[in-house]
C-alpha cells in the first residue's frame, strides 16, 4: 500500500525555500519569459486563509489553506501550485490566493483602489481524465461585466526527460518517475524508470560539471528523486534498485572542485610550454588527476587557449 504521507506536497516546498533559484527556468517556461538565471528572486510570505468543507459525515470543518508558491521577480508576482491530481476546488483555491497576494499590492485612494493580480499556474504531477490544461477565472460584476483570466497548466506527464534537462527545469525531475507509479507499485517491468532515472542521474552530473549546479543543488535534487522513490515504492522489491541509481555517483566538495580546478590548470599550461597535443592533455588530466573524459574537456576548453 503507498505511503500516506505528503511527499510531493513536501518536496515541492523544502525546494522552493531551499533552491529558489531552480524555479526560474519554470518561471520562463510557463509564462514566455526570458529572466536570466542569476535573476534576483524573492519568495513572498504565503499567507493563509480559512475556507470551510464539508467532511465524510456531511458536517462542516473551517481548514487553512496556504497557497504553495509566491515568487516575485521585477515587479513580476508569480503564483505556482503544485498538486498531485486534479482538484475540483482548484479554480476557486487559485482565485483566493490570487486576492490574497493582491491586496499586498493593492493601491487606493478616495472612492478607487487598483488590485494588480498576479500571474499563476498550476502544475499537475499526474493526470486523470478529468486535468484541465488552463485555469480559468471568471469574474463577474452587477452592472453585467464579465472579466476572464486564463493560464495554461503544466501536466507533467507531457514533458519529455530531453526537454526537461535541455530547458533546465529542475523543480520538474522529482516529480517526473511519477508517471510509472503502477510499474512501481506493482512487479510490472521498471526498465523505463530505471532508463529515465540513469539520464538524469548523468544529466544532472554533466550540468554540474559545467557548473550549471552547485553541490546542494545537485545533491539535493538527488535526494528528492530518491524521496518521492520511497514513497511510491513503500519498500517493495524495486525500491533499492531504483534508489541506487541517485545514489551512485560521487560528489566533490566546493574545495575539493578548486583543488582539482588548480591541479587541471597547471597541467595545461606546463603542458602547452612542452607542445603537447589536446588529446595527450586530455590523457594526463586524467591519469593524473583523476578527472573524467568530460571534466578534463572542460578544464582544456577554459584554459587551453592561456599562455603563461
Amino acid at each position: 500500500m503507498q505511503k500516506k504521507t505528503p511527499d510531493y506536497d513536501n518536496v515541492f516546498k523544502t525546494m522552493k525555500s531551499k533552491h529558489k533559484r531552480l524555479f526560474i527556468s519554470v518561471i520562463n517556461d510557463v509564462f514566455g519569459k526570458e529572466y536570466p538565471l542569476d535573476t534576483k528572486v524573492e519568495v513572498l510570505p504565503s499567507e493563509g486563509y480559512l475556507t470551510e468543507s464539508e467532511t465524510a459525515d456531511g458536517s462542516k470543518e473551517i481548514e487553512e489553506q496556504i497557497s504553495d508558491f509566491l515568487i516575485k521577480i521585477g515587479s513580476e508576482v508569480y503564483l505556482l501550485e503544485c498538486q498531485s491530481y486534479d482538484d475540483g476546488s482548484m479554480a476557486i483555491r487559485i482565485a483566493e490566493y490570487a486576492f490574497i497576494v493582491a491586496r499586498q499590492f493593492a493601491t487606493w485612494d478616495i472612492g478607487h483602489a487598483t488590485i494588480p493580480m498576479p500571474r499563476f499556474s498550476v502544475i499537475y504531477v499526474k493526470r486523470t481524465e478529468r486535468t484541465s490544461k488552463t485555469t480559468k477565472i471568471t469574474f463577474t460584476f452587477p452592472d453585467g461585466q464579465e472579466v476572464n483570466y486564463e493560464s495554461p497548466n503544466v501536466i507533467l506527464e507531457e514533458f519529455t526527460k530531453e526537454y526537461i534537462v535541455e530547458k533546465k527545469l529542475f523543480p520538474y525531475i522529482p516529480f517526473y518517475i511519477a508517471r510509472y507509479e503502477k510499474d512501481m507499485i506493482s512487479e510490472g517491468s521498471i526498465e523505463n524508470a530505471v532508463r529515465d532515472l540513469e539520464y538524469f542521474r548523468n544529466e544532472l552530473v554533466r550540468l554540474y560539471e559545467a557548473e550549471e549546479l552547485t553541490d546542494h543543488e545537485l545533491i539535493d535534487l538527488k535526494g528528492f528523486i530518491n524521496t518521492i522513490i520511497t514513497h511510491i515504492t513503500n519498500g517493495n522489491q524495486n525500491e533499492e534498485r531504483l534508489v541506487s541509481i541517485m545514489g551512485g555517483t560521487v560528489i566533490e566538495t566546493e574545495s575539493e572542485r578548486l583543488i582539482s580546478q588548480g591541479k587541471a590548470q597547471l597541467l595545461i599550461e606546463l603542458g602547452q610550454e612542452e607542445g603537447l597535443d589536446d588529446a595527450t592533455l586530455l590523457k594526463r588530466m586524467q591519469e593524473r588527476i583523476g578527472l573524467s573524459l568530460e571534466q578534463a574537456s572542460a578544464y582544456l576548453k577554459r584554459y587551453g587557449k592561456q599562455t603563461v
